[in-house]
């Protein structure tokens, strides 16, 4: 399989597929995606494993369920309709709240200099 060749909304969904096993045990965390030329990189979760109330410190029994994570990778997959950019990462938040699940999430988009004042000799630019 060649990356090039897959949609990004297909990479998407093997990100979430590769991660499934991790979120089943997780109940919060965020879901990094770095992106460059709308192909999907590096990958994976930042994690919050302990919760805590005072000072008793406990695991999560049970991480996300599998229709939790359906509707997760749903709402990434979703999205990317509002991704204008090649380059940059994707943030996807979650937390289990009274067992429901709640997401955000963050776009970031990142340009290089110098890409940006090679392009700009051949517009005919000075700075």
């Amino acid at each position: 399989m060649i990356l090039e060749q897959l949609p990004l909304a297909r990479q998407l969904d093997l990100v979430f597929r590769e991660l499934k096993e991790e979120l089943t045990s997780l109940t919060s965390g965020t879901v990094f995606v770095q992106i460059r030329n709308n192909m999907v990189g590096k990958f994976g979760i930042r994690a919050f494993p302990l919760e805590s109330k005072g000072t008793e410190v406990k695991k999560a029994d049970r991480g996300l369920s599998e229709s939790h994570q359906l509707s997760f990778r749903q709402t990434a997959l979703e999205s990317l309709k509002l991704k204008k950019w090649s380059h940059g990462e994707i943030q996807f938040e979650f937390a289990m709240r009274q067992n429901l699940l709640c997401t955000s999430v963050t776009f970031e988009s990142n340009y290089n200099m110098a890409n940006l004042l090679g392009s700009s000799r051949n517009k005919g630019h000075e700075f």
